[in-house]
Parts: C-alpha cells; structure tokens; sequence
C-alpha cells in the first residue's frame, strides 16, 4: 500500500527535477563572470537588431538609408529623385494605387524620426497624398505646425502625375518655403548608426587589441620558457657529454694500471669496484644538470685517485709518494 502511495509522489519528484533542471543550468551560468558575460553580450545584439530595424518592413528599411522610397511596379527613376531631394529633412514613398497611404506613414515611424513623411500615390489623373510630419513634438504649437506643413507639402504636384521626378521638384520647392516660412527646422537629415552598434564596434576593436596584446604577451613569455628549456638541454647534454668523456679516461687509466703489482694492487682493486658502481649510476642517472655535475665530479676524482697511483706504480717512484705524505 505504502509503494502505489509513493508513486505519485516519486512521479511529481521527477517532474519537479525535469522543470527545475533548465532553472538551474541558468542559474550556474548566471552564477559565474563568464555566464554573465555571455548574456550582457546577447542582450547588447538584441538590442542592437532592434533599434537596427530587424523587425521594419520593407518600406522602414529602405527609409533608413535613402529619402525614396517605390513601391514594387512604381516606374520612378530613385537615383533621380534621390538627387532631387538630396540631403533635406524629407522623405517621400510613392505607392501603388489603391495602397493604404496612413499605413505607410505609420511604418515609417520609427526609421524617417525626425523628417517630413509625404506618402503619394496615383489616384487617376491626380496624386492622392497623405503627409505625416516626425519633426516636432507634441505640443499644441508643434501640433499646428504639423498640421500646415502635411497639407501643404503635396500643393502643385497633380501637375506632373506623370513624371513623378518633376513632382518631387515641386515637392522640394515647397519643403524650401516651409523653411524659410520657419515651419520646417533648416539643416541636413543625418543617417547614423544606432548606439549599440557602436558599442558593439567597439568592443570588437577591443577585443582585437586585447586578443593581439595578450598573443603578443604569450608569445613572448612561452619564447622566454622554450629558451630556457633550450638552454637546459643544451647544459644537461653538454655536462652528459664531459661524463662521458672522463668516464672514458678513467677507463682508460684503470687499464693501464691493470698490469701493475705491488703495494698499487689494492688500490687498483678498489679504484676498479668504485668504477664499477660508478658506471651503474652513470647509466641510471636521469638528465638532471646538478646530478650530472656531482658524478663528473666523482669521476675526476676517481681520476685523481688513478693518476696518483700511476705516479707510485711508475719506476723509480715507488714509494715516493707514500714517504712523502708520512
């Protein structure tokens, strides 16, 4: 009875574990400098595709970077009327006939900020145009405003239904009057990017500068470790190579004290056993500089020990030595 109460019981607990598991991923990662790291960098791109008009629609993106805007079929030369509007606080979308001429303006409100919107398009032998001002706020003054310069941005263009490049002429020559009327604000429209994505550009800089110095830091200091290691191998080959070398005359003398007799003889035995455990720890010894020294040493000793035997094993000599040191 107990088991089946348990089941359910065992079955919420394993629910629970599946939910809370994506909760506590998240919350390692956000526990750590990295984690946080990685979502300030992912909440900057978010917010650098926003304001970069990810989700505008055809009509925004274009008005992000040019002051025309057609719609598909729309027979209009946009590098003319481009060079017709130039660089002035206008923006100008000519759509299809029938095309809702509010919703357009509303499109663009977040990518003409700061301009006068005039939507047009083909309504028999006349322009049907809608204007849409993103240049003040929203004051009672600014609102009045508005209102002049949406009305009166479109006057004469009926003339040249069409040639729509001669209408923009008449566009712009009213867009001038409302200027020097003071209804419009003089100067340039500016196309910037937005804030993130200079941020972004600079921590891309960053990064690189930052990438390069610490390659250029790394690159010296494991320069400096493989010279070092170069250079102790160089020194454990050169102290193996002295080994060797006065292992080989101590050999060498050992040999040539091998005939002698005499009060030498013993000497000679010992000086030959000591060899011999001196060669079982000269072919056990690791590359250890300081451990290659200490037997180089021992050897030239030993070798001493071979050189004053020779000299009392030599003849006319014997005993000289020994009668010298009592």
């Amino acid at each position: 009875m107990s088991r089946v109460a348990n089941r359910p019981e065992r079955a919420a607990d394993r629910r629970g574990g599946t939910a809370t598991g994506p909760r506590r991923l998240l919350g390692r990662l956000v526990g750590t400098a990295f984690g946080r790291a990685v979502l300030a960098c992912l909440a900057l791109a978010g917010w650098a595709l926003w304001t970069g008009g990810i989700l505008d629609g055809p009509i925004a993106r274009q008005v992000r970077v040019s002051s025309v805007y057609a719609a598909p079929g729309v027979d209009l030369d946009r590098a003319a009327a481009e060079r017709v509007i130039g660089n002035r606080r206008l923006v100008v979308l000519i759509m299809e006939p029938g095309a809702d001429l509010r919703e357009a303006c509303d499109d663009t409100e977040r990518a003409a900020r700061g301009t006068l919107v005039l939507v047009m398009s083909r309504d028999g032998e006349d322009w049907d145009t809608y204007g849409c001002s993103r240049l003040g706020g929203d004051g009672a003054k600014d609102l009045g405003r508005a209102m002049v310069t949406e009305t009166t941005i479109g006057r004469g263009a009926d003339a040249f239904v069409d040639r729509p490049v001669e209408a923009l002429k008449v566009i712009v020559l009213n867009y001038d009057r409302l200027v020097r009327a003071g209804l419009v604000p003089d100067g340039a429209r500016t196309i910037s990017p937005s804030l993130p994505r200079y941020l972004l550009a600079g921590g891309a800089v960053a990064g690189v500068v930052a990438g390069a110095v610490v390659l250029w830091f790394g690159g010296r200091r494991a320069g400096r470790l493989a010279d070092a290691r170069r250079t102790g191998r160089d020194a454990r080959a050169d102290e193996r190579a002295a080994l060797g070398a006065a292992t080989a005359v101590l050999a060498q003398q050992i040999i040539d004290l091998d005939g002698h007799a005499g009060p030498v003889a013993p000497a000679h035995r010992r000086l030959a056993a000591d060899y011999v455990g001196l060669l079982d720890e000269v072919s056990g010894v690791d590359d250890d500089a300081r451990a290659l020294r200490r037997l180089r040493e021992r050897v030239e000793e030993m070798s001493r020990r071979a050189a004053d035997l020779a000299d009392d094993a030599a003849p006319g000599r014997r005993g000289t030595r020994g009668r010298g040191r009592r």
